[in-house]
Formats: C-alpha cells, sequence, structure tokens
C-alpha cells in the first residue's frame, strides 16, 4: 500500500498509550494539530534520537497548536519504558498488531515493521505534511515545525 499523502484524510484510530490509556486521532486532535511519527522500534539508537528530538521541539509545536505523537508496533510496555528512560513526555501509541501503519501505509514486511514517517494532521483530519527519512532523525520533527509555521503565517 502507498503511503498517504498531502491532502488525504488521516484515518481514525483508538490504540494504548504508554499508560494503558486509549487515545483515538479524534480525541488528540481536540487539542489542535497532531504530529503523528511513526518509528521502527522503541529503545533503538535511531528512534531514540528521533524522539528526544520532537521532546526536545515539544514547547514550539505546542506554540504552533501541535503535539507529537509517537506509534509503533511495540508493546504497551516498552512504550512505558521508552518514555521512563528518556522522559519523552508524549503519548507513544502501541500499535502491536499494525492495523494503523497499514491504514497510513508505512508497515512493510522486511528490516523493520514500519518505515520512518512523520504525518502532520491539521484538526480537520486532513494531512498537510507527509516526511519520509530512514536516515535522517532531525528531519521529521524540523520539517513538521517549518509546516506548521507556515500555516500559521499564511
Amino acid at each position: 500500500m502507498k503511503s498517504l499523502q498531502i491532502g488525504d484524510l488521516a484515518p481514525e484510530f483508538d490504540l494504548p498509550d504508554q499508560t494503558g490509556r486509549s487515545r483515538s486521532l479524534a480525541s488528540l486532535l481536540d487539542e489542535g494539530s497532531v504530529v503523528l511519527f511513526f518509528y521502527p522500534s522503541a529503545l533503538s539508537s535511531g528512534c531514540t534520537k528521533e524522539a528526544c528530538h520532537f521532546r526536545d521541539l515539544r514547547a514550539e509545536l505546542a506554540a504552533l497548536g501541535a503535539q507529537p505523537v509517537g506509534i509503533s508496533m511495540d508493546t504497551v510496555d516498552a512504550q512505558a519504558r521508552f518514555d521512563g528512560k528518556e522522559s519523552l513526555g508524549m503519548p507513544l501509541l502501541s500499535d502491536a498488531d499494525g492495523a494503523v501503519a497499514t491504514a497510513y501505509g508505512v508497515r512493510r514486511k522486511y528490516l523493520t515493521p514500519v518505515k520512518r514517517a512523520t504525518f502532520v494532521i491539521a484538526p480537520d483530519r486532513r494531512i498537510v505534511e507527509v516526511v519520509q527519512s530512514e536516515w535522517s532523525m532531525d528531519r521529521h520533527a524540523d520539517a513538521a515545525l517549518t509546516a506548521l509555521s507556515a500555516r500559521v503565517a499564511r
């Protein structure tokens, strides 16, 4: 399946976060835009670098009316360990069966369970930016921040 693109409607989901609390896209969007970033594996070096960069830009994202939300196929317990170790302070969703990754077109069969991809989702569920980079961990949060800044400037 092809990854979702700018202008597409983001698929709804309902997944547990690192505390076991159920989170839906609709409820997350009630608070503003969502920067949904898919990562292959909690606690791996690349995913840690990416998630920590989102953590470090959380205030700037909030100032633009957005929140970062991580998602991987890791278990709730693995997400909790990841958050605890890195003090990420954002929802980390467990897509254990990969259904949401499949719906967003980022699930794969080889290498890692999902492609590293970020979707900036406006409150109306429209995707306003897509970032796909396997090796540039900082690019995801930086590009999301740039896209949100451009929307606010209009």
